[in-house]
């Protein structure tokens, strides 16, 4: 059977490139006998509406962009029941890298066109889909300055901002309530994984997999600034579980409130301040990889 797809195209992505990303694969689909519809994004709202309206017509529904719209499509593709795939043309692309997606237009084009659409799971947070992770403390902040730093290379904004994060922020006290079981402790951070990687590169929460049915929860305690630095310098290498300061639990519903108002981040973006809940649903999207 033909496939069709509609490509979901953000127009700020990767500097404005996404439309040049598509491009080469979209005549390649094409010649292969594929349908193809490509519409431009206009924010978080229209995305999900035209990725829920492509699968509701049996169409795939196709994220061009980073990881912020992978997110937004993938909210589409669980309300209208059917496949989205992933063409990684923004700043991080954390979620295409996880899946080991090709870089190259032929590799890309053939797992689009003979891909199997496989069931993996979300997290659902603050009513909105989430298919990589959601996180409060020093990288939600550092989320926000990395946001609003576009006109910066993504590799050096992704770099800076930690640095200037940490610069600013002092411990909170968290409340973690993990399946009704609760905790309570000073902290840096708390990432809920479900994918586990994030900040351009980094497999924050090795252990997590998008198709176990479990939230993989990374707690970074409380310590000196010193002690955050050097976490990150061991995350880049994947040896930062064996710190004394880092612990990962699991669950299924995990609630995180703290002591203030701290931001909370969502693959990339913002998705308000704690109390934050976010739970696991198994199987919910359906993506081809």
């Amino acid at each position: 059977m033909t496939r069709a797809f509609t490509a979901l195209v953000n127009p700020i992505a990767g500097g404005g490139r996404a439309a040049q990303r598509w491009a080469p694969l979209a005549g390649r689909l094409a010649a292969a006998g594929a349908e193809v519809r490509v519409e431009v994004t206009r924010g978080r709202d229209h995305a999900i509406d035209l990725a829920r309206e492509a699968c509701e017509q049996g169409r795939i529904a196709v994220a061009v962009g980073g990881d912020g719209l992978v997110r937004d499509v993938a909210a589409g593709a669980v309300a209208g029941g059917g496949a989205m795939a992933i063409v990684p043309a923004g700043r991080g692309n954390d979620q295409a890298r996880r899946l080991a997606l090709p870089t190259d237009d032929a590799g890309l084009a053939a797992v689009l066109l003979r891909g199997e659409p496989r069931p993996v799971d979300v997290i659902e947070a603050a009513g909105q889909i989430v298919p990589g992770n959601v996180y409060a403390g020093i990288d939600s902040v550092a989320t926000g300055i990395i946001n609003r730093s576009r006109r910066l290379p993504a590799l050096l904004a992704y770099r800076i901002a930690p640095i200037r994060a940490i610069a600013r922020w002092r411990p909170a006290h968290y409340r973690l309530t993990l399946d009704g079981r609760t905790l309570e402790f000073a902290a840096h951070t708390v990432v809920v994984a479900n994918s586990g990687a994030y900040g351009h590169g980094l497999t924050i929460v090795p252990p997590a997999r998008l198709t176990d049915g479990l939230l993989h929860v990374l707690v970074v305690g409380a310590g000196p600034r010193r002690q955050v630095v050097q976490f990150m310098a061991q995350a880049r290498r994947g040896t930062h579980l064996a710190r004394a300061e880092v612990s990962v639990h699991t669950a299924r519903e995990v609630t995180i409130e703290a002591d203030r108002p701290i931001p909370v981040g969502a693959d990339g973006d913002d998705l308000g301040t704690v109390p934050v809940t976010a739970r696991v649903r198994e199987g919910a999207l359906s993506l081809i990889y």
